[in-house]
């Protein structure tokens, strides 16, 4: 054991006093000899070794980017984000202009405050107030639909009940007309009041799933109209002298932060039109976001078809074939006498066809001439006798 720590001692110290000559010779080496040896050790076996540090750099270099690759994806993510909730504010501030614009007066514009309480999934806090012309039972309304009924009225702040509160009720019907009821919240089941009951409808009227329900304008509070909600299906209940429909509302009250208070006085003007010209106004948006679109792609089609033709430019300037340009066939290149013999057979095939299509559309043009100068010679037996005048002793 002691004899092979003795000879590995050794040999280390062999090859250490090697290595420690070599240098010593490198370094006396002229600068004509130095470089082509150190290429050539860098070549040969210190190849993989440069190999190897160069990895390490990458891999270094990879660790030290990685907090900041980090924070690029993040700052991404959160930009994908705000896109997202920015493109629905946007929309929701489209219905808005389109709800306002339909309205024309009689209106307060409000922001919902919603709170964290268990009764404040049934009532809002609206930021305007007696000052801004808001009273008590003045309807809310959103884009959409109904949302609910002012109850208490402060200067600057009002109190909204939405129509998931237990207590709320409004007057609906069918746009034609044919069946009415009371709207209310439908606090059964696990809807958790977010579906509302059409209740008294009369036996003799039935409504089709899909069917729109709006407000019927009877009691005075609510103008007739406003949309509510659509038929789902009809629940059974103990009352067989009426049916009751279940219907999915067109406001969902989570989602409402702006929203419009409707003035008394606005309120016997009535609102026919006013929700079909609001979906008209979103439509119209929705086109002059496409008309955007198409207008941003055909200027980028446009700038790719300039830049293209500057590069086919600059490539035919140098002698190069344009961009995209089929490159010449080996057939039309090859310059053996049997390719060369079957290109002039080919062309003077071509050119007998040539020919043979002129000599027929000569003949064709001199047929059509002879043809109209024989129908333009007058015919003896066509002129008519008693249009030739009479000599004296002719005999007629």
């Amino acid at each position: 054991m002691q004899r092979t720590l003795r000879s590995n001692t050794r040999f280390d110290l062999i090859v250490v006093s090697t290595c420690i000559v070599l240098a010593l010779a490198a370094r006396a080496l002229p600068d004509t000899l130095r470089e082509p040896v150190a290429t050539g050790m860098r070549r040969s076996f210190l190849a993989p070794l440069v190999m190897l540090q160069e990895s390490a750099e990458r891999g270094r270099q990879s660790l030290l980017s990685a907090d900041a690759k980090q924070s690029y994806l993040d700052s991404l993510s959160l930009g994908a984000m705000k896109a997202r909730s920015l493109e629905g504010e946007n929309d929701r501030l489209r219905k808005l202009i389109g709800l306002g614009s339909g309205l024309r007066w009689g209106f307060v514009p409000a922001e919902a405050l919603h709170g964290r309480g268990v009764r404040d999934e049934t009532t809002v806090i609206l930021s305007a107030g007696s000052r801004a012309g808001v009273s008590r039972l003045s309807p809310v309304i959103a884009p959409e639909g109904l949302v609910g009924v002012v109850d208490q009225v402060d200067p600057t702040m009002s109190h909204a009940m939405l129509w998931t509160h237990p207590d709320f009720r409004v007057s609906a019907m069918s746009p034609d007309g044919t069946a009415f009821g009371i709207a209310q919240a439908h606090l059964t089941g696990a809807t958790g009041g977010y579906l509302i009951e059409l209740r008294g409808v009369p036996f003799r009227s039935t409504l089709k799933p899909g069917s729109l329900i709006v407000s019927s304008g009877w009691g005075g509070v609510w103008p007739r109209g406003i949309p509510i909600g659509t038929v789902l299906q009809e629940i059974k209940t103990s009352e067989g002298w009426a049916r009751t429909y279940l219907l999915r509302p067109e406001v969902n009250p989570a989602d409402v932060y702006s929203v419009m208070i409707l003035r008394r006085d606005r309120l016997a003007k009535g609102f026919d039109g006013v929700w079909q010209s609001v979906a008209q106004a979103d439509q119209a948006a929705q086109r002059i976001v496409v008309s955007g679109d198409s207008a941003a792609k055909a200027a980028a089609l446009a700038e790719a078809a300039a830049r293209r033709a500057v590069i086919d430019s600059m490539a035919r300037a140098n002698g190069a074939p344009p961009l995209g340009a089929t490159p010449t066939t080996p057939a039309a290149t090859d310059t053996s006498p049997e390719a060369v013999a079957a290109r002039a057979a080919a062309a003077r095939a071509a050119a007998q066809r040539a020919a043979a299509r002129r000599a027929a559309a000569a003949d064709s043009a001199a047929r059509r001439a002879d043809t109209s100068r024989r129908d333009t010679v007058p015919r003896r037996d066509s002129v008519r006798t008693d249009t030739i005048p009479h000599r004296p002793g002719a005999t007629r």
